[in-house]
């Protein structure tokens, strides 16, 4: 009986055995056979980034030979030290000889560092402005270390452009590519010369395109990028995974002064109408309006009764000017510009740039809630000259709900530079707590409430008697040189 417990016991341990032992199989089949199939998956996807390295190769191998390092020196006349002056006195150089503790070099060599992209084989190099302008030599590397004497041909300050020459021929260039074309998410490749590092190539993707308003030239349309570019890599080539050329690496937004992420490259398609302009005249033609442009806000389409979501205000024309010829007002919304949509100041700004001055163009504008559209023959871009306005500490004699205003008499028309064709009250005092608080400010020259023009605080007075409480006020602003609508809403 007891021999029988211990058989069935044995049995019973037998058969816990078998279960063990074909779970603990299965287990190691299933592992052997998960093995083999993450080894075909890694086998296949070695492959692919395989694929995809040796197509990032060769397309820098293709691009690099056509970035050069720029290296530039500039002399700068150094201040003296008055002590330097004063142990020239024989009295001390008794005592010191001609070794002056305080002397100090009359003149500094400023070395500085860039990149920039050959663009014609006969020596032609595109970079930055800031690169190479007033500067007084300037030494070009080449890929395989030739190095020869560069000259500027021309610089462009607005676009933070630059073209310069070296006496060679036959050089690797590289193809221009459409940036127009580029998209977020595409992978870019930079290449340059960060901290006098030659040809260094970082990878990256599209971040933003369009972006303006960065603060770095007058004229942005950049591309946000998230190759790593620093220090050197200004004027170096953005390349397109085709291998063309697609942008000028130009800046970084940085916090420490290094790498942090977000860079900007003028793209190709503004940067070669500059490059052309440079080559062929040593300056940067520009097409010009003769207009003072803002952005449309919902306010002040409101205040217009416009219901275009999109489009450009004009806030004055200049006299005389393209605009004004062709019949543009004041207060007319720019819809679209030689068959293109207008939808913001920097994109039409730039879309006029690049006309050549003596074009025919259509302009779409919306006045009165009425569509028209008026030719225009683009002009040719002048000289900047902008006056700036101070603030002004007077009394004021009237309120709008917080504004104090005076009349513009001939001697604060002289104190805060006011051309004579610029009639209006000046605003003197704003209340801190306002609806106007956040769109006037002391200096301002009030031109128009609610489209009726100012010329004194009479007018001032009686365009805002009918105002209601609760009615919002469009109002034009001269304001730095300019013209400009502001919005004073009753909701704070």
């Amino acid at each position: 009986m007891v021999f029988k417990r211990k058989v069935a016991f044995a049995a019973s341990l037998i058969a816990v055995g078998l279960v063990i032992g074909l779970i603990l199989a299965s287990n190691l089949n299933i592992q052997n056979q998960s093995v083999a199939q993450s080894k075909e998956v890694a086998s296949h996807s070695k492959a692919i980034l395989e694929q995809f390295s040796n197509a990032l190769a060769e397309v820098t191998e293709v691009a690099r030979p056509a970035v050069v390092n720029i290296s530039t020196m500039k002399t700068v006349d150094m201040k003296d030290n008055p002590m330097g002056r004063f142990f020239e006195d024989p009295f001390f150089r008794r005592f010191f000889g001609d070794e002056n503790p305080f002397h100090s070099p009359k003149k500094h060599e400023s070395k500085a560092l860039g990149s920039g992209v050959i663009v014609r084989d006969d020596g032609y190099i595109l970079t930055n402005s800031h690169v190479v302008k007033d500067v007084d030599e300037i030494k070009v590397i080449m890929h395989n270390k030739t190095e020869y004497k560069g000259k500027v041909i021309g610089t462009d300050s607005k676009s933070d452009l630059a073209v310069i020459k070296i006496d060679a021929k036959d050089l690797p260039t590289i193809k221009f590519g459409d940036s127009s074309k580029l998209k977020p998410g595409e992978i870019i490749i930079a290449i340059g010369n960060p901290f006098g590092l030659n040809q260094t190539v970082t990878m990256g993707i599209v971040s933003a395109v369009g972006r303006s308003d960065v603060g770095i030239a007058d004229y942005e349309d950049f591309i946000q990028i998230d190759a790593a570019i620093n220090p050197g890599n200004s004027g170096g080539a953005l390349v397109s995974i085709n291998g063309e050329l697609v942008g000028i690496n130009t800046a970084i937004f940085s916090t420490s002064g290094g790498y942090q992420g977000i860079g900007f490259a003028i793209p190709t398609n503004m940067a070669k109408t500059v490059m052309d302009s440079l080559m062929k005249k040593g300056k940067v033609v520009r097409g010009w309006l003769g207009v003072n442009i803002q952005p449309l806000t919902p306010e002040l389409s409101k205040s217009f009764g416009i219901t275009e979501k999109t489009g450009v205000l004009i806030a004055d024309t200049v006299d005389g000017g393209p605009a004004d010829k062709a019949g543009i007002k004041r207060g007319d919304v720019i819809v679209m510009f030689n068959g293109k949509e207008s939808t913001s100041t920097r994109q039409l700004r730039n879309m006029v740039s690049t006309i050549d001055p003596g074009t025919m163009v259509d302009v779409k504008v919306i006045r009165e809630s009425k569509e028209l559209v008026l030719s225009v023959k683009v002009g040719e871009l002048p000289d900047d000259k902008a006056a700036a306005l101070m603030p002004s500490a007077q009394e004021s004699e009237t309120k709008m709900r917080g504004i104090g205003v005076q009349n513009l008499t001939p001697t604060m028309r002289e104190r805060f530079n006011v051309p004579a064709k610029v009639s209006g009250v000046i605003v003197t005092g704003v209340e801190e707590d306002g609806p106007a608080a956040s769109v006037l400010r002391p200096g301002d020259i009030i031109g128009e409430v609610n489209k009726k023009r100012i010329s004194n605080v009479t007018d001032y007075e009686a365009a805002i008697s009918n105002i209601k409480k609760d009615d919002d006020v469009l109002v034009l602003v001269y304001r730095s040189g300019s013209f400009i609508y502001v919005t004073i809403s009753s909701k704070k």
